[in-house]
């Protein structure tokens, strides 16, 4: 699944992240994170708890507003100013590991909401739009249900769903399956995959390196609120520079 090198190179930057910092009190979060992800490139971020990696992820659509620093997503550079920051969230989708769902709205009308408020788009378009990617997800026959009734792997489903909606340019999805059974997994991965192969830019904190090492086209392993390693995914699982990253390897992959 990864393109040559040369549209990698050609590509224009979705995302730039210029030593950027976080503080959460005297916790110095991210210190001096610098990292760019070309238009249609998929990035897998990893690293131990407490590494930086969920607040990086966070810090790309202003979720935890960054201390120092620049970051830019499709040319709108995020600051404080409101518009600023409404400005980048309507290029970005994002999916966390709890699914954030409206329990009191069937899934047809979770996927309509933000559409007709934030899109401006009339209820007949929005359900023709939230059909598609419902479809899209594997889960149209669910449409008409309210989330209680899902499984955890297809309220997953249609969180992405919901986010795909609204039409982003960059998807970011922090630890999608942790919350997940172990067999739910492999749906919503699935799901991911064929995202990625349809060319959207991806950023994704993940603990799970079979779908990183088939999905990626770099690996951005995290440690201490550093990048410690930035490489193609060969490169990173067969022979990773650090010791730090060797060892993560040894840990995760062992089991």
């Amino acid at each position: 699944m990864n393109r040559p090198e040369n549209d990698m190179l050609q590509s224009s930057p979705a995302i730039e992240m210029i030593d950027v910092h976080k503080w959460f009190g005297n916790f110095h979060a991210l210190k001096g994170v610098t990292l760019s992800v070309g238009a249609g490139e998929r990035v897998v971020i990893c690293g131990p708890s407490g590494s930086g990696k969920s607040t990086l992820i966070r810090s790309i659509n202003g979720l935890e507003p960054h201390d120092a620093g620049r970051i830019t997503v499709n040319g709108f550079t995020l600051t404080e100013n409101q518009r600023d920051l409404f400005a980048v969230r309507r290029e970005v989708g994002m999916v966390f590991q709890q699914f954030n769902l409206f329990p009191h709205l069937t899934v047809l009308e979770n996927c309509v909401l933000a559409q007709t408020r934030s899109r401006g788009r009339t209820r007949e378009e929005a359900e023709s739009i939230a059909m598609e990617y419902l479809h899209r997800v594997r889960i149209p026959e669910q449409a008409g249900k309210y989330p209680a009734r899902l499984s955890g792997g297809q309220q997953q489903r249609v969180a992405i769903a919901r986010s795909l909606c609204m039409q982003p340019k960059v998807m970011l999805f922090d630890e999608p399956t942790s919350a997940l059974d172990p067999e739910m997994i492999s749906e919503v991965l699935d799901v991911m995959t064929d995202l990625a192969s349809s060319g959207m830019t991806m950023v994704c904190v993940t603990h799970e390196m079979g779908f990183a090492r088939r999905v990626a086209d770099r690996i951005v392993f995290m440690d201490e609120g550093i990048i410690v390693e930035d490489d193609v995914p060969s490169r990173f699982f067969e022979s990773p520079t650090s010791a730090r990253a060797r060892q993560f390897l040894s840990q995760i992959l062992a089991h």
